[in-house]
């Protein structure tokens, strides 16, 4: 096979594996796939999958990657709540939580890294809609607070809140506060009860 075949057949997909691609192809040769990534024809996310490097232009394909080469998993914690503005640092990676084992990978598209969860918690999530109908499983703000809370036992003061330095306006005004208690409720843990309730009283809640 060459790889202009090879391209026409796949780079609709943005993302594919290689189980993907025996399923189409049970005799190719896996070491077209070593000779295409050092021509920088396609590009290597994780073992076993891989980008065309046409998909470099879009920061949102650079998101879906992340929930594509770690299933199940969903973007949360600092990167989402930097994407909504809700902390002030740019976060240079895509933090996300998922059910398997905390790992990082680092590849052309950046660095993705990924925290444990408990299978009860894969929820409060949107699916966000990019370009050709894909879509990206993103925490709603309270989630991804939530998830941090969780994660992060460090912050167990108010002063370790504070220095979070959440925004303020967007904690007044757009917070779901009622959300935020629904999910600390369902997750049932005291320990993260008991963060919520000191953000409440930092953030005026």
């Amino acid at each position: 096979m060459n790889f202009i075949e090879f391209r026409n057949r796949f780079l609709s997909l943005a993302c594919f594996n290689t189980n993907q691609l025996y399923a189409s192809y049970p005799e190719f040769n896996r070491n077209n796939l070593v000779h295409w990534v050092k021509q920088g024809y396609i590009i290597r996310l994780r073992q076993g999958y891989y980008a065309f490097p046409e998909y470099r232009e879009s920061t949102e394909f650079a998101l879906y990657f992340a929930n594509l080469i770690y299933k199940p998993s969903y973007i949360s914690l600092h990167f989402a709540l930097s994407f909504y503005g809700i902390i002030p640092e740019t976060v240079p990676g895509i933090t996300s939580v998922t059910t398997l084992k905390t790992i990082t990978f680092s590849n052309d598209f950046g660095e993705y890294s990924y925290k444990t969860i408990k299978p009860d918690m894969m929820f409060g999530y949107d699916l966000r809609e990019i370009e050709g109908g894909r879509r990206i499983m993103f925490a709603t703000p309270e989630k991804a607070l939530i998830d941090l809370l969780y994660l992060y036992s460090f912050y167990n003061s108010e002063r370790d809140l504070e220095e979070l330095r959440l925004d303020e306006s967007y904690m007044e005004d757009d917070l779901h506060r009622e959300r935020l208690a629904e999910f600390s409720d369902r997750i049932g843990s005291k320990a993260l009860s008991n963060r919520v309730d000191m953000l409440r009283k930092v953030y005026n809640l």
